[in-house]
């Protein structure tokens, strides 16, 4: 498609044929990654940028253990938090090398997932697991509490359908059934279900909060196109600046924080408003903290599985493999790789659950998924290289070994958290409503299905989570299971938009299908071959590649296999070509 001024040149003609050319060859040059998915930086480069990857990664992984602390009893156990900290580190670090490597092989970092995080707080909440009262006020709890081996186990079983669906390439049918809406009430109800936590740890002292907040926007949106004496470098710029990072906001507010512990402005007692908003709350943790933890499988104690936690893990699940597929789209197209195909794909899926497997194995309280921000910051750094990646994933493995690390992170005053939360959730939930973009939204039908999976997902598990005792079918694990699915909002609302939107009669236009299928095979500005970005590494392909049987087996590649999607790429583009043309 050739582009000139404001006008779409679909055939150039006459004059303006030349001048079309050259607009259009000029766009290209600016979308075009100045690194591509096989290109290797120089190595200072890619240190700098794994540590920006990192950096980008950090808000949504740490908010995670921040958030179920108060569930696992450990509000006032900073030590335990900070080794949970490491963790899920240390193991987003494990996971990012299995997915750059055997994966989906895309500069792709993996991370916690917020879907995970919905249905653990159901769980968490159980009556029978309301933490005891001598937890309120300890400094120390026993880390093989059934808090941490249940959730582990149901994480680890849960994750084997996530092996299976995408080792099996099941994942390619379920998602044509899965479109913008049920993914969009599902992932915006994460944002909206955590409303309460973010309030209660804003609400410990607003004024902080709002300056942490304050901080982030104009940080993030004010003056993100205001360059900062922080080294960059790219090809054509060499060495030059690079725009503010979100965590200055962070970073300020809690020196803030430090400033007014340090001359007595916030109170010292601690039944007094802003207490919390202290630095030196939560006691000698940086002391206490080891110079170097090691995380290993297990660690909390053996796991044990409940069938109501393993039914509200899937359903966290099943939305982050369908966030992953779009993800891995749009990596590609931002890294100069072509779409992935299929067998990319399933193997990308199964890897995240082998990192789930593992998060719970190791005792993360979470599983691993795709990180859309880090994808977001391959459009803004133009550096596609999985290099980069790898070394980001090796960086993280690192900072999760350093316990003084995690024992700092820990330490984040209360209300800087909140403040944190407030943009963090916020965005989350704009991000799922985003996805209706690809509908039409002048339909009746959209919007009700849209609103009432909404409204639904809110109103269903307030409700049981304030009548609790609704739920009593006479067999104990019959209402663990109904409780736990019925307060996790994502569970309700994915599953309302995704029965209705598959019952009530809709074109694949209105339903966003078409749009949504045109997005995921658009043409790519790519010189790389398929083969030298999705292959299995160490020659595994060309060692594969002879045996007949391979073609039977989803997430192994094939020369045959491989022709047949360049045929399939070829009839797209042969049919988008016909389509601007009508």
């Amino acid at each position: 498609m050739w582009k000139m001024d404001n006008e779409v040149c679909d055939q150039p003609r006459g004059k303006a044929d030349k001048v079309c050319r050259s607009s259009c060859v000029a766009e290209n040059d600016r979308n075009k990654p100045t690194y591509c998915v096989t290109d290797v930086p120089p190595w200072y480069l890619c240190v700098f940028l794994a540590i920006q990857h990192y950096l980008t990664a950090f808000g949504g992984i740490i908010s995670i253990p921040l958030l179920l602390s108060e569930g696992l009893c450990l509000q006032h156990d900073t030590l335990t938090q900070s080794h949970l900290i490491n963790t899920i580190f240390f193991v987003s670090g494990l996971c990012t090398l299995l997915q750059v490597t055997f994966g989906v092989r895309l500069p792709i970092l993996q991370g916690g997932t917020f879907t995970l995080v919905i249905p653990a707080m159901a769980m968490l909440s159980l009556p029978e697991w309301k933490c005891p009262t001598w937890t309120q006020n300890a400094s120390l709890v026993n880390t093989s509490s059934p808090h941490f081996i249940e959730l582990q186990g149901s994480i680890m079983v849960a994750s084997v359908l996530q092996i299976l669906v995408g080792f099996s390439g099941l994942i390619g049918f379920l998602m044509r059934f899965i479109g913008p809406l049920t993914i969009a009430p599902t992932v915006s109800l994460i944002g909206l279900s955590l409303y309460d936590s973010a309030g209660a740890k804003a609400g410990s002292h607003w004024g902080i909060s709002a300056l942490t907040t304050g901080l982030i926007i104009l940080f993030s949106q004010y003056l993100r196109l205001i360059p900062v004496p922080l080294p960059a470098y790219n090809k054509t710029k060499k060495l030059h600046t690079s725009k503010f990072l979100i965590l200055l906001g962070v970073a300020v507010s809690w020196l803030v924080c430090y400033l007014l512990t340090l001359y007595d402005v916030l109170p010292s007692d601690p039944a007094q408003y802003g207490h919390v908003g202290r630095t030196d709350v939560k006691g000698n943790v940086l002391n206490e903290a080891s110079w170097f933890i090691f995380p290993y499988p297990g660690q909390w104690g053996l796991p044990t599985v409940s069938l109501a936690g393993v039914l509200g893990i899937i359903a966290g699940i099943v939305c982050s493999m369908a966030e992953s597929v779009g993800d891995y789209y749009a990596c590609a197209s931002l890294s100069g790789a072509p779409p992935p195909p299929k067998h990319a794909i399933s193997r990308g899926i199964g890897v995240e659950g082998l990192g789930s497997l593992l998060a719970g194995a190791f005792g993360t309280g979470n599983g691993t998924t795709s990180f859309s921000e880090n994808v977001a910051a391959l459009g803004i750094t133009k550096v596609g290289s999985r290099t980069v990646i790898l070394l980001s994933g090796i960086f993280m493995m690192l900072m999760g070994i350093l316990g003084k690390i995690g024992a700092i992170f820990a330490t984040i005053p209360t209300p800087v958290i909140g403040g944190m939360f407030l943009i963090m959730f916020g965005v989350v939930t704009a991000a799922g409503i985003s996805n209706l973009q690809f509908t039409d939204m002048n339909s009746s039908r959209n919007i009700f299905i849209f609103g009432f999976s909404m409204f639904s997902g809110l109103v269903i598990p307030n409700w049981i989570m304030k009548n609790p005792d609704f739920l009593d079918t006479g067999v104990k694990e019959v209402d663990q299971v109904l409780r736990i699915l019925l307060t996790t909002h994502v569970f309700v609302g994915g599953l309302l938009g995704f029965f209705l939107d598959n019952t009530i009669p809709g074109t694949k236009e209105e339903r966003g299908l078409l749009q949504w299928d045109k997005v995921h095979h658009e043409d790519y500005s790519t010189s790389v071959g398929t083969e030298d970005v999705y292959d299995l590494p160490f020659g595994i392909t060309t060692c594969l590649s002879s045996q007949s049987w391979v073609r039977y087996i989803p997430f192994c590649p094939w020369r045959g296999r491989r022709s047949q999607y360049n045929s399939e790429d070829q009839n797209t583009s042969r049919s988008q070509g016909n389509d601007k043309q009508r």
